[in-house]
């Protein structure tokens, strides 16, 4: 019969495994980097455009839907200033992406080639029925032909 954990044990264990521990970590980071983007869309970007736009200011770009002391408005400045805001957003994150992909691709190019000049092959092809065999194998398991490099090799030893 298995015992039942408790819920704080359950809690424990949940909490210890390393990708909720990756997750808090990325949540945390990457709400840091929301900042900052955020500060370079409001602060840099935006002023950019509004002097391009003759000092209009994005918060100012939008639509009463009324009349009167505080009508509904239509933010369509501060929803542009938010898609702006997601498209630096996607841009930075998609070249950091594409930065670590094309480092790890060095790298695993890198391995593959310092594996294949430390690596002796280990298998061979039989010349009579093209199976694979061992390297060191003087008669094809497959069809039993003896190998000609091998009465060679043996002849040479002697």
């Amino acid at each position: 019969m298995e015992k039942k954990k408790g819920i704080i044990a359950e809690f424990k264990e949940f909490i210890a495994r390393g990708n909720v521990m990756d997750l808090a970590i990325g949540m945390v980071i990457g709400s840091a980097f929301t900042a900052i983007v955020t500060s370079l869309v409001n602060d840099i970007v935006m002023p950019l455009i509004s002097l391009i736009t003759g000092g209009i200011s994005f918060t100012q770009w939008n639509v009463a839907l009324g009349s009167g002391k505080e009508p509904p408005v239509l933010g369509f400045g501060t929803f542009l200033a938010a898609v702006i805001n997601f498209l630096l957003i996607a841009l930075v994150i998609f070249a950091v992406v594409k930065g670590l992909n094309k480092m790890h691709d060095l790298a695993e190019k890198a391995g593959k080639l310092s594996k294949k000049k430390e690596e002796a092959p280990t298998t061979k092809k039989c010349p009579y029925c093209l199976s694979e065999i061992d390297i060191k194998a003087t008669r094809c398991p497959h069809c039993t032909s003896v190998l000609e490099e091998a009465k060679e090799s043996a002849k040479a030893d002697k």
